[in-house]
């Protein structure tokens, strides 16, 4: 979700910018545009299209220079359209493009309009093109750090102005920013994905500094106007273009790498060990008393799986709430919990405000459950387990969801060591199902031919059900999400004993009713569930273990999984759901990498 990519060199860096855009494509966006200092005069290029539209642009104007910024936009304040499309100018003087949404832009412009500027677009970043324009007194470095003192609200920003033709300005609160370093040229970016090929050299921007580049050196300050210096680090951010193969989406590729994805994830070792988790882990460990878990959208789902491993397993209490919600009620801090962030990106502006929240309530454990090292979810924590899923294109996570799963396991068999409740024979077993993870998943991937025939059915309808039981109803929750996601089919799901109380009611033979049925504890009371939908002329599609003796009859279809799995069966029963989503996203023609109105990386509140 929006991305920045900046440069200032001794040659045209157009081609530089357009590839930057293009690398920060998967994570979604409406509109693209791309500026230059030309000529002493800000020139730019801007498309409702694809990158590809708007390098196209840029060769029909033979656009050059060799400062510029450039911007893929997700629409929040105004519409996808050309004027609302970034770079955004003010009196074609300033150049900017931003992530982030600023809340007090309606007290902006409107101080702004009485100072005589006209406004062009629906956006709130062009207030800040105008306050810098309106501050504007020789230096754009002073002039930025002046303006952002007046912005609430979330934001990145990269500004040129026409009288300073080598600068490029730039600034973060709540968004992420990284510097690049060159030989005679440095770069600004939202993610060093964006420049990769260009530099391996980055300084990771912190909450509040103010960045000058030019093309001999890079020049910082913090919140506090101090000059400071960010470490440098090597980063060989992978650049090459990830290719389909044989797949028809992304999505679909990703499905099929999770049993490679599972493999990279899993540690090394035969036992599990502290220090999986970070250096601090193993003193920090030894001191918490509960779980705080906060996420958002598919991690939020992991993390209520998660909370029955480390409750069942590790016997610690365990609270999972959806990071956007905790950060704005009143909660009761405990200094000795454990809070585990879990993003894909580490990037999501919910989930790392959330976590700030909680640091500044006192809670002294954090731990991120990531799949980007050099995130600022990654850097914010005094812990973190990297999840190895590779890179994600498809906007519906899948490997990143079943990685983190298994990072979450490992969490909680480790605990459960710790404090213990998993002796050696335990810890050997836990070991022994995760080595074979892998193959299980290949065995599961091997349904696809079945799964195609049920999702010319699901491609017809409007609504869907979909039920589990215990650790499998959040399971439930993750293939309804997946199929709203992407197929655009209402779907909802319901722990299966709440349907007399309720969802009962939507049950008819119009009403395919999904039903996650491992045979665990619960299966007994899951399938009087299962009859009470049939006595109603529900249509049922059950993903059931072999040994549960459910079979298919009228009005209810069974595909059978390969095996039972035990605890970690939920790890297994999730990826028929998402083949179930994505075929049926394909019968019905949607975008299925790129769903409307969706982002990859959520960086906006």
């Amino acid at each position: 979700m929006c991305g920045i990519v900046g440069a200032v060199a001794q040659r045209n860096i157009v081609s530089i910018l357009i590839e930057g855009l293009r690398r920060l494509e998967y994570r979604g966006y409406d509109s693209c545009g791309v500026a230059v200092i030309a000529g002493g005069e800000p020139r730019r290029a801007r498309s409702v299209a694809r990158v590809a539209d708007l390098d196209a642009q840029v060769r029909d104007t033979h656009l050059e220079g060799m400062t510029g910024i450039a911007h893929t936009r997700w629409a929040t304040h105004g519409a996808p359209v050309t004027d609302n499309a970034h770079p955004i100018f003010s009196c074609d003087t300033v150049a900017l493009v931003h992530n982030g949404i600023i809340e007090n832009y309606e007290q902006l412009r409107e101080m702004l309009r009485g100072k005589g500027y006209t406004f062009v677009s629906q956006t709130d970043t062009e207030v800040i093109a105008h306050l810098i324009h309106s501050l504007y007194q020789g230096n754009l470095y002073d002039t930025v750090r002046a303006a952002v003192g007046q912005l609430h609200g979330a934001y990145a920003i990269a500004v040129v102005h026409k009288d300073e033709p080598h600068t490029v300005v730039g600034a973060r609160q709540g968004s992420p920013l990284v510097v690049g370093l060159g030989e005679g040229e440095n770069f600004l970016a939202s993610d060093a994905l964006a420049l990769a090929g260009s530099t391996d050299r980055f300084m990771f921007l912190e909450e509040g500094d103010v960045c000058e580049l030019t093309r001999d050196g890079v020049r910082i300050a913090d919140r506090e106007g101090r000059i400071v210096q960010r470490d440098v680090r090597t980063v060989q951010a992978y650049g090459g273009a990830v290719e389909l193969g044989p797949y028809r989406h992304f999505m679909q590729k990703e499905i099929f790498e999770q049993p490679r994805a599972i493999g990279d994830t899993l540690p090394q070792g035969d036992t599990f060990e502290a220090t999986l988790f970070g250096e601090a882990a193993p003193q920090a460990f030894r001191e918490i008393d509960s779980l705080l878990i906060l996420a958002c959208g598919t991690s939020f789902y992991s993390g209520l799986t998660a909370k029955y491993w480390f409750e069942s397993i590790a016997k610690i209490p365990t609270q999972v709430e959806i990071a956007s919600e905790y950060r704005y009620r009143e909660s009761v801090p405990n200094p000795n919990a454990l809070v585990v962030v879990i993003s894909q990106s580490g990037e999501t502006a919910d989930t790392l405000a959330a976590l700030k929240h909680a640091q500044d309530l006192g809670h002294r454990h954090t731990l991120a459950i990531c799949n980007v090292a050099t995130s600022a979810m990654v850097r914010q924590t005094g812990m973190a387990f990297l999840t190895h899923a590779g890179r994600e294109i498809g906007v519906a996570s899948t490997k990143a969801f079943t990685t983190q799963l298994v990072a979450l396991f490992v969490l909680a068999a480790t605990l459960g060591k710790l404090r213990g409740r998993v002796d050696e024979a335990a810890e050997a077993n836990y070991v022994k199902q995760l080595r074979h993870l892998p193959a299980a998943l290949n065995s599961v991937l091997a349904l696809e031919p079945q799964i195609i025939a049920w999702s010319e059915e699901f491609s017809r309808k409007e609504n869907a059900l979909f039920l589990g039981r215990g650790l499998h109803y959040p399971i439930a929750m993750e293939g309804a999400l997946k199929l709203k996601e992407i197929s655009y089919i209402h779907a909802e799901a319901y722990p299966a004993g709440e349907l007399k109380h309720g969802p009962l009611a939507l049950v008819t033979e119009a009403m395919p009713v999904v039903t996650v049925a491992p045979n665990d504890a619960l299966l007994e009371k899951l399938k009087s569930n299962i009859q009470e939908v049939r006595a109603r002329g529900g249509q049922l599609y059950v993903f059931a273990d072999a040994d549960t003796r459910i079979v298919n009859d009228e009005g209810l279809h069974v595909i059978r999984m390969p095996e039972h799995y035990g605890v970690l069966s939920p790890i297994l029963h999730v990826v028929p759901l998402q083949l179930l989503a994505y075929h049926t996203a394909c019968a019905r023609g949607t975008d299925v990498d790129k769903p409307r109105n969706l982002a990859k990386s959520v960086t906006v509140e």
